[in-house]
């Protein structure tokens, strides 16, 4: 049975109507339905889902420390705070959470280019056994930019090398993500002009010639849906190659609210459908109280 603090046993209409906004979500941004100050009364909770839902830290760094950040994806039901740096591990472990998938080489210099290969297999290797002794489960990697490389070289570039590392992520039982990311916007963060791995047909292609079980692409929404569009159909094209969600709002990459296209109701249905596995991370930039925003995400999540 529904409460109210003080042990009152019956919903008044004006907390019900409160209740049922904030469970549509972003249908109908009604102020105070998801305000920080509640401490979580009548908020979703993720737990209440199917879906294994996570915060990518570097979106909300700026507003919270990691003690508070932990402290909001507990508040929320999230299991995971992730994409932060190696030394705040021991915090998210002590709140009780895991990291989904951690960083590793970054996205400018990746495996599409030769002269790449052994930093970016060497600081993979190096994240692997930090993954193994925290218990992690995933390692992102990238294509790299394209530094006038061909698409067809790129491809087999990224393919040699990540068969150099995979044998060892299948021996440590860590799987290997190969994340899209769209070329159009020209916005840091928000887009990455140049990024040879900017279609998911493209990453689907190395991730099936890798040929491994521990090799996976991350399906970042935001990104596919500015590239390729057809989201859902490409999440039931692609389910057995999928590794890990992100999440944003098109355009702008903000909020999962009604300013922005995405029907994401239906993306995280979808993924329930299809009986994904694996995390879901929030990685939107807020435009206004992160709390608030997180909120609303993780009631259309909770499928």
């Amino acid at each position: 049975m529904n409460t109210l603090p003080g042990n009152r046993k019956e919903l008044s209409r004006r907390d019900l109507l409160g209740r049922t906004a904030c469970a549509v979500g972003a249908a109908a941004l009604l102020p105070g339905c998801v305000a920080p100050e509640d401490e979580g009364r009548g908020a979703p909770s993720a737990s209440g889902g199917r879906l294994k839902q996570s915060l990518v830290h570097w979106c909300y760094a700026k507003h919270w420390d990691i003690e508070a950040m932990c402290q909001a994806a507990k508040k929320l039901g999230c299991v995971s705070v992730e994409l932060g740096p190696q030394q705040d591990w021991p915090t998210i472990k002590k709140h009780g959470l895991t990291c989904a998938i951690a960083g590793s080489h970054g996205f400018v210099k990746g495996m599409n280019n030769l002269k790449y290969h052994d930093m970016c297999i060497a600081k993979l290797r190096e994240t692997i056994d930090a993954c193994v002794a925290f218990g992690c489960p995933t390692v992102i990697t990238f294509t790299g930019f394209r530094e006038d490389i061909p698409n067809d070289v790129g491809l087999k570039n990224s393919v040699d090398g990540l068969k150099k590392i995979i044998g060892y992520a299948e021996e440590k039982k860590i799987t290997l993500a190969i994340e899209m990311l769209n070329s159009r916007v020209d916005v840091e963060m928000k887009g990455h002009p140049g990024y040879q791995g900017d279609h998911m047909d493209y990453c689907i292609e190395i991730v099936k010639k890798v040929g491994s079980p521990r090799m996976k692409v991350l399906f970042d929404v935001y990104h596919v849906q500015i590239m390729d569009g057809d989201v859902l159909s490409r999440i039931r094209q692609y389910a057995e190659y999928i590794g890990h969600i992100h999440t944003a709002g098109v355009p702008g990459r903000n909020e999962l609210d009604a300013k922005q296209e995405l029907n994401y109701r239906a993306v995280f249905q979808t993924l329930a459908e299809i009986k994904y596995a694996g995390y879901v991370g929030h990685e939107f930039i807020p435009t206004r109280d992160p709390m608030q925003g997180l909120q609303e995400a993780v009631a259309l999540a909770t499928v």
